[in-house]
């Protein structure tokens, strides 16, 4: 909650005093009322909403920010596992300080699946099983000027994130992951260069970077550092090609689980794993070398880019591009194709950094928004204006560091009265543990295990009338764990739903009613398949 209003600050406070006519703050507070059902258990679950948040943005010339959060305090009628609190919200903002100085941010408050193994609930109302609270904020600095014929930048990102434990863990007691907890993190990048054509045909960049994170689960870390240098050569006027290499070091620890005399790993009370102070640091994954790429950029026009390269990192081969493509300022299409050491908090952190300044924040009273895919809403401005998805980062949250491969794809659009948007991707996840007694202790991930993921989400958005409007979600995604001496390990897990939205504002006085049907498959469990329904009404200040 701290997260969010935070960043609705810096939206409000930061922004010129001449940005008044393109700016907006709606705080609001809603009542409704909501019933749950469990189809597969015949179980009917009743309960009211108190509700209170803000929607606020800017959009000038040096300044472009939007945030939109939501605090509920669900009351039961009868059943404990109700009553609960959810924090939903989304904040980005990129403000021009000065000549050449900008400031970037990011703020996250959202829910997330804990196991890839578990459940892959839709509705997440009452006991739901391996559903955690997330929340994650980055901030920092960016510097660019010129020398001369030479291009200086330079940034630096602090990032944390903190998780819940799960309300109800799963899949089965006793054969779980250990629990996220908090993790801070610090990337600086430098460089400095010279473009094709001012000095050379060819343009050269110089280039490093350090980062590095701790976090609080098995006193793990994470540090990196690179440099490098890159070359450019326009081919012709849409055509360039490019190559680089350089130096790389990255280095991941953690300590072993205090073990009691049976051989478990001992928990603290909120299920965590309690580190062994008399534990060595463990190396989980470590490379140090040279790195190399190469690749072909082609722009046809100024609306349309593609980047595709290959090279030499990680030890292995890598394959990493993109693709950006804003045929008019109503469409923005997006792809990423990527590859990369992570961890959660630092994939959290550059997840929110590629979410767009301003995005669709449709109504969502069960508050589920925000954990997959989000669209633009000015979608053919370029650069992220499409939008992203963080499915990738939220198929589940792990503690160890690992290998992320994989390729997301977004499409926004907005004609009129009309705005739709089609997301999607697949994840790889290779995990890194150390040998020895940290891989092998019960609970704690094995090196080279693998999970993947792949998903998909649509949104369709209309307003009926200038009072009246009506929203539809669909998604669906499939996962699957290569965790081997675990109940349900190695099996497919699959999920999805739809819910749709109709609000009618008059005046500060507005009603909303919302349905939504959800179901997940998992194997050696039966089908479950839910519905909720809400009728509220909002009054905006």
């Amino acid at each position: 909650m701290t997260v969010a209003i935070g960043a609705a600050a810096l939206v409000c406070a930061a922004t010129p005093a001449t940005a008044q006519r393109a700016r907006y703050v709606q705080p609001y507070v809603d009542v409704a009322q909501v019933v749950a059902a469990d189809l597969t258990n015949d179980d009917v679950l009743t309960y009211t909403s108190l509700a209170a948040g803000i929607d606020a943005g800017v959009n000038t010339a040096r300044s472009q920010a939007q945030v939109s959060y939501r605090y509920e305090r669900r009351f039961d009628w009868g059943d404990d596992a109700v009553t609960q609190d959810v924090h939903s919200g989304l904040a980005r903002a990129a403000i021009g300080i000065g000549r050449g100085v900008n400031l970037e941010a990011g703020a996250i408050a959202t829910r997330s699946r804990s196991d890839i193994r578990g459940a892959a609930p839709g509705n997440f109302v009452g006991d739901v099983a391996n559903v955690a609270q997330v929340y994650s904020l980055y901030a920092g600095p960016s510097v660019t000027t010129t020398s001369g014929p030479l291009n200086i930048a330079g940034s630096y990102y602090f990032g944390f994130t903190k998780v819940e434990t799960p309300d109800v863990p799963g899949p089965v007691p006793g054969q779980r992951l250990d629990y996220f907890d908090t993790s801070t993190s610090h990337l600086a990048q430098a460089s400095v260069g010279i473009a094709a054509g001012d000095v050379a045909p060819v343009g050269v960049t110089l280039s490093g970077a350090y980062e590095r994170e701790d976090a609080g689960q098995l006193d793990q870390t994470y540090e990196g550092w690179f440099g490098r240098g890159d070359v450019m050569l326009p081919l012709s006027g849409n055509v360039a090609v490019r190559a680089g290499a350089g130096y790389e070091r990255i280095e991941a620890t953690q300590r072993d689980p205090l073990l009691d005399g049976t051989g478990n790993p001992v928990l603290d009370r909120n299920g965590r794993f309690v580190t062994d102070p008399a534990s060595p640091v463990r190396i989980a994954y470590e490379t140090d070398g040279l790195i190399y790429d190469a690749g072909v950029i082609w722009r046809p026009s100024p609306r349309l880019e593609l980047q595709a390269n290959a090279g030499w990192r990680y030890g292995g081969e890598t394959y990493f591009g993109s693709l950006s493509y804003t045929p008019n300022r109503n469409v923005g299409l997006g792809v990423i194709v990527y590859d990369g050491i992570e961890t959660f908090g630092r994939q959290v952190r550059d997840g929110l950094r590629d979410m767009p300044t301003a995005f669709d924040a449709r109504p969502d009273p069960f508050g589920q928004q925000f954990s997959g895919c989000v669209f633009g809403a000015r979608p053919g401005t370029g650069g992220s204006g499409a939008g992203g998805c963080l499915n990738d980062v939220f198929q589940s949250i792990a503690t160890a560091s690992y290998r992320a491969r994989g390729i997301d794809a977004v499409l926004s659009a907005s004609y009129g009265r009309t705005r739709f948007g089609i997301g999607g991707g697949y994840a790889n996840r290779r995990f890194n543990a150390p040998n020895g007694s940290g891989g092998g202790a019960p609970g704690v991930v094995y090196y080279g295990v693998e999970d993947q993921s792949a998903y998909a989400q649509a949104f369709w958005g209309r307003d009926l009338s200038r009072v009246s409007a009506v929203d539809v979600t669909l998604f669906g995604n499939w996962s699957s764990s290569g965790l081997a001496g675990f109940a349900g390990a190695g099996s497919d897990v699959y999920g999805g739903g739809a819910n749709a939205t109709y609000s009618l504002q008059l005046g500060r006085l507005g009603t909303l009613a919302s349905l939504g049907v959800y179901g997940f498959d998992q194997e050696g469990f039966d089908t479950q398949w839910s519905a909720q329904a809400l009728l509220g009404a909002r009054y905006t200040f």
